[in-house]
């Protein structure tokens, strides 16, 4: 069993920087990739950006292209969300998980950690 710890989170001003990190620990060797999802007040959670761990294959959701930046350290098990140029839509609480295959679901999700964006 894998479980996740995101850390990064906090109050900022429109147009400033956060990094996000996602720490797993346990049964690690099984993921395939690594996914940032966030999901703000009265809205299902969605996928932000997502990174395989061995070839480092990125996607990023529409929203975020150009400002957000995933980016994974297998050494010490982390991924990491760097936001830039943050808006107030992206206010939620943004969650990690990990999938163990290309077709598999993401699972093992962790705590969150909660993102606020003011105007």
């Amino acid at each position: 069993q894998v479980q996740l710890v995101e850390s990064g989170g906090g109050l900022v001003q429109a147009g400033d920087s956060l990094r996000l990190s996602c720490t797993a620990s346990g049964r690690t060797f099984r993921a395939y990739a690594m996914g940032w999802f966030r999901q703000a007040p009265g809205k299902e959670r969605a996928i932000v950006a997502s990174i395989t761990l061995i070839n480092g294959d990125t996607y990023y959701t529409d929203s975020v292209k150009g400002r957000f930046t995933i980016s994974r350290d297998n050494a010490k098990n982390t991924v990491y969300l760097q936001m830039n140029s943050l808006k107030p839509e992206d206010t939620a609480v943004y969650y990690c998980a990990q999938k163990n295959g290309p077709l598999a679901d993401f699972g093992a999700w962790g705590q969150g950690t909660q993102v606020t964006v003011s105007s």
